[in-house]
Order: structure tokens, then C-alpha cells, then sequence
């Protein structure tokens, strides 16, 4: 059935379109013109208002439809074919103008400012020795294919590879619209049982990796001192030492107020190396501040999905059972061997969900 919007949503609605007629009016000051960065800020906050304010106008023109349509299907005195017509006409806009208004109040809902960023997801072997870093490629493959299933884009942003086909540290761009906001909640530490290859007696063995998920910082959103960071150049090297090139091409950044240190070898070329390499940085110190900002507004509360520390144990895979449980939510699926294959849907879906109810 058909409701109009509250008068609370619509004041909304008119403090957006007022936003929305700003920032453009913004775009086309000259002074503006001559500042890319905040011409590009600017352009950005305005395209966040893009579909609201869409859909606000077809929702006004429905309601005119909507008017016309009950005035005549009333009309005692109109033609009894017109009246038909009328009546037809209106079940079928107040029908489309439901579905129309479940949609804006979606869209007015409070939401992670971040959710359709880009990110960084960080997977590093835990306990377990050989067993964790083959988790980690479990792990790389798994957020991989499902970062396909959704038609996202992933690129390899370094590794650190063991000499039996696993990883210490794998760290992996996602690009896509919505990415944030369906891998925010895969910080933790992920648990994995299974028989090692290499054990005769068949005993279960018990191994961890941790994942970390960062949001990718705009340079808009952090200022970074060059004078505030250490750049150091090296050759690249592959498991167990083994020499990948002869050119310092990997590069190592030092955020010196900080301490955070982040390096990058995987490509053959020492720039895009740094320029990968920033990325990341920038992206850490975001997520440090976006801590610091959530600690201040809410000091107390916790995510009902888990804090995103990666101390956190989230999940366990066992091998033996075909089963993985998120411990955050109590699902357990027994269908190990497609999750690994990328198929987490359920999984995903069900920490968002719980994590958009706090």
C-alpha cells in the first residue's frame, strides 16, 4: 500500500536539494576552477547526491500522476470508460510510487560515509607456521574470487612468499562500487583445522591467519609531510632469499610520526612500487584516525559484529567437517569447499546485516 514520505523525510529531501544546488553553483566558481583537489572534493560530495535527488523528482511527478488519476476515478460526473481507465491508471503509479518510497527511506538511512570505497585487505600467517601461510593463499584466492562474483577488480599490491607455495603477507587492492561495505567486517583473526600434508599420524592441526580490511584513503582525506617520511630502496627478493632482480625497485616507506612502515616489491618498476606503496600508507594512517574519531563519538559501544580488531577471532574453517562458522553471528555452513572457491555470499550478507542494526 501507498504512504506518502513523513514530513521528516521530505525536509530531508529539500535540505539535499538545497545541498545538491550549492554544490553545483560551487563547481562553477571560478576560484574552484583553479583548486583540482577541492574541484575534484566537491564534484564528488555532489555525485553522493546524485540518485537522491532522482528520485525525489520522479517521487513529486508520481504524487502530480497520483492527484490527477483519484480526481477523475472519483468524478461522479465523469464517463464511466474514464472512470475505468482512472482507476487502473492509479493502482498502477500508487504501486510504482511504494516501491519508489521504500527506496528514498533506504537512501536516507545513516550510512559508512566509506561503504563504496575502494580497500586494502592485509592477510597475514598467524600460529601454525607452514599450515597458516597456505591459509593465506586459501584466504587470497577465496576474497579473490568472490571480489569477481561481484565484478570488482583485484590487484596485487605485495607479497611475501614462502618457499612451499604459501605467503607470510599478502596485500591485495579491491576495487568496485559497494566494496567497503561488504568486506568491512573480515578483520580478525580467521581459524583453520585441517591434516597437514606432511603429518603420518592424521592429526588435526590448528593454525591462524589474520586479515585486516582498510579503507583506501583519498589524498583529500590525508595530508602526508614528505618531510615526514623515510624512503629506503632495495632488490627485490622472492622465497628464501632467491634474488627476483638486479634494480632497486622495491621500495620500503617509513611514516617517521608513526613508525609505520609499509614496502612493496612485487612490481619490477620503482615508482609505481612507491606509488603503491603511498596508497597503502595513506590508507593506514586513514584508518587510524577513522579509530580515533569512533572512539571519541562512542566510547562504550561495541559492534554487535565484533570491534574489526584484528586480535578477534571471527571465523573457523574446518577441513575434516566441510565447515566454516562466523562465531559472530553463530552460521555455520557446511559448504567449505565453495566458500574457498569465492561463494561467501551468506556469510557476507549475514555479518552486514547484523553490523547495520547497531
Amino acid at each position: 500500500m501507498f504512504v506518502e514520505l513523513e514530513p521528516s523525510l521530505i525536509e530531508k529531501l529539500e535540505e539535499s536539494t538545497q545541498k545538491y544546488a550549492a554544490l553545483t553553483e560551487q563547481l562553477s566558481d571560478p576560484g574552484i576552477l583553479s583548486n583540482a583537489k577541492e574541484q575534484i572534493r566537491i564534484a564528488k560530495e555532489r555525485a553522493e547526491y546524485d540518485e537522491i535527488i532522482t528520485l525525489y523528482e520522479q517521487y513529486k511527478s508520481l504524487l502530480k500522476e497520483i492527484t490527477e488519476a483519484d480526481e477523475v476515478r472519483q468524478d461522479e460526473q465523469a464517463d464511466p470508460e474514464f472512470k475505468e481507465l482512472a482507476e487502473l491508471e492509479w493502482e498502477a503509479l500508487t504501486e510504482k510510487a511504494a516501491g519508489l518510497t521504500e527506496t528514498i527511506k533506504s537512501l536516507l538511512r545513516p550510512k559508512n560515509p566509506y561503504e563504496n570505497r575502494n580497500l586494502f585487505l592485509e592477510i597475514r600467517a598467524g600460529t601454525g607456521g607452514d599450515e597458516a601461510a597456505l591459509f593465506v593463499g586459501d584466504l587470497m584466492r577465496m576474497y579473490t574470487k568472490y571480489a569477481e562474483r561481484q565484478g570488482w577488480k583485484v590487484e596485487i599490491i605485495n607479497t611475501s612468499e614462502t618457499g612451499i607455495g604459501g605467503y607470510k603477507e599478502v596485500i591485495l587492492s579491491v576495487i568496485g562500487k559497494g566494496a567497503y561495505r561488504h568486506l568491512q567486517y573480515e578483520s580478525g583473526v580467521h581459524r583453520v583445522q585441517r591434516v597437514p600434508k606432511t603429518e603420518a599420524s592424521g592429526r588435526v592441526h590448528t593454525s591462524t591467519v589474520t586479515v585486516a580490511v582498510i579503507v583506501e584513503a583519498e589524498e583529500v582525506d590525508i595530508e602526508i609531510n614528505p618531510s615526514d617520511l623515510r624512503v629506503d630502496t632495495y632488490c627485490a627478493s622472492g622465497p628464501g632469499g632467491q634474488g627476483v632482480n638486479t634494480t632497486y625497485s622495491a621500495v620500503r616507506i617509513t611514516h617517521i610520526p608513526t613508525g609505520e612502515v609499509v614496502t612493496c616489491q612485487d612490481e619490477r618498476s620503482q615508482i609505481k612500487n612507491k606509488a603503491r606503496a603511498m596508497r597503502v600508507l595513506r590508507s593506514r594512517l586513514l584508518e587510524v584516525e577513522m579509530e580515533r574519531q569512533e572512539a571519541e563519538i562512542a566510547e562504550d559501544r561495541r559492534s554487535k559484529v565484533g570491534t574489526g580488531g584484528r586480535s578477534e577471532k571471527i571465523r573457523t574453517y574446518n577441513f575434516k567437517e566441510n565447515r566454516v562458522t562466523d562465531h559472530r553471528i553463530n552460521l555455520s555452513l557446511y559448504q567449505l569447499d565453495k566458500i574457498l572457491e569465492g561463494e561467501i555470499d551468506p556469510i557476507i550478507e549475514g555479518v552486514v546485516s547484523e553490523g547495520e542494526k547497531v
